[in-house]
């Protein structure tokens, strides 16, 4: 072991990351980052998600990824029944270092949004079109390992839409690629269900 690297439970302050080069980086918190916001050093408008500890900013949205989420947020707005709410670019507590901003969050309706919780989210939907990447790989792997039950990346692009069903720790156990063509149905909120196809995106 190189002997200017402590181990971590030798060590105090923050806890810290692994980055890619090797080198440790501290972990924040969503408390943390609470605190920053309301001190006005991060302005609350700013576009990033806590993935790990990790402050990461959010791909710019291009005009195709805005187009597709303002069809299924009229489309959803329509179908959804009493029973059931959903946040838009809303944030999720996950744990005190996961704090993702997916594009649409389903919840039961007698749930507050900020108390939803990954038992109580019924589905997570990300429409991806530079941040495709990470939506597949690391989003989908915290999700999971937060027990989201049934999480969709939709690729603005091409409309197709990944499934990703039984989640555990090392990720999801079923991961299905459904054509625009074919119907969409949550199976936690099927009122909810939607052929990308029908929608009106020019």
């Amino acid at each position: 072991m190189n002997e200017h690297v402590r181990p971590q439970s030798l060590t105090r302050g923050p806890e810290t990351t692994q980055a890619a080069e090797g080198l440790p980086r501290r972990k924040w918190t969503v408390e943390e980052l609470r605190k920053i916001i309301e001190a006005g050093i991060i302005d609350e408008d700013e576009n990033f998600e806590l993935l790990g500890g990790e402050v990461v900013p959010m791909s710019p949205k291009g005009r195709r990824h805005e187009r597709v989420r303002a069809e299924l947020m009229m489309h959803w707005g329509r179908a959804r029944p009493d029973t059931i709410k959903f946040g838009v670019e809303a944030p999720i507590e996950l744990s005190k270092h996961d704090w993702p901003e997916p594009d649409f969050f389903f919840h039961p309706a007698e749930i507050a949004l900020m108390e939803a919780t990954g038992e109580t989210v019924l589905l997570v939907v990300e429409v991806s079109d530079s941040s495709l990447y990470k939506d597949r790989k690391l989003k989908a792997r915290i999700y999971a390992t937060f027990g989201i039950r049934e999480y969709w990346v939709i690729e603005a692009k091409t409309l197709m839409t990944r499934v990703h069903m039984l989640p555990s720790a090392e990720g999801y156990g079923s991961v299905a690629d459904i054509p625009p063509a074919e119907m969409l149905v949550p199976k936690l909120a099927p009122a909810m269900a939607v052929r990308i196809a029908d929608l009106d995106l020019g």
